[in-house]
């Protein structure tokens, strides 16, 4: 399901939750100006779509000690299906990657990794990123600081 530009309420209340995934359901009619039990199905069946993926806390990393963010640029040394789905499911399972994109062009990957300080890293790197499967060359660079942090999608 995609949302059309026509589909005002439907922007409306992706807006409003993005905002504040916690509105009462209540808050949220009010603000879309719908009914309770129509924005209630608007909602679900936004859900059910695809298009509301989730309800999430935006935490501090540097509050729980992993104030040490790194991009890491990952160039592959194989392209197939096969090792890509294997370099996925790898870096899928290292928690200290918070995302992973995969790219056109050179580099073939990004990865986002949080650790508490540089010898976490050194560690995250020599024990896991540098092994994963494929893996041609990666190249760090340390985060100053964050500018624009998660924000919503335009709507």
């Amino acid at each position: 399901m995609e949302i059309g530009p026509q589909d005002v309420v439907g922007r409306q209340i992706l807006a409003e939750l993005q905002r504040d995934g916690r509105l009462t359901i209540t808050e949220l009619a009010e603000r879309v100006r719908l009914s309770v039990s129509r924005c209630q199905r608007r909602v679900r069946e936004l859900e059910r779509a695809g298009v509301l993926r989730g309800y999430h806390a935006v935490v501090n990393p540097v509050s729980i000690g992993l104030g040490f963010e790194v991009l890491v640029f990952v160039n592959l040394n194989k392209g197939d299906g096969a090792s890509l789905a294997a370099f996925d499911a790898a870096v899928a399972a290292i928690p200290e990657v918070v995302q992973a994109e995969r790219l056109y062009g050179i580099p073939d990957y990004l990865l986002r990794v949080v650790t508490a300080d540089n010898e976490s890293y050194q560690r995250l790197f020599e024990e896991k990123l540098g092994t994963l499967p494929t893996v041609e060359r990666l190249s760090s660079t340390i985060v100053m600081k964050p500018v624009v942090g998660p924000r919503p999608l335009p709507t």
